[in-house]
């Protein structure tokens, strides 16, 4: 059960350091980009569904 809420991937997502042996493409990088602007806008839901119904 511990395993099913460690946010440590989810904040370590933003501040990882680019591999330089690593071949990027356009593909890899607008995936990673929606990633992050989906995990954004549901920790916003998240934030106001927690505030709107307290």
């Amino acid at each position: 059960m511990k395993g099913l809420f460690d946010l440590k991937e989810v904040a370590t997502y933003f501040f990882r350091k680019k591999d330089p042996n690593r071949k990027t493409n356009f593909n890899l990088r607008a995936m990673h980009t929606i990633n992050k602007i989906s995990i954004l806008m549901f920790l916003a839901a998240m934030v106001y569904f927690v505030i709107k119904h307290w």
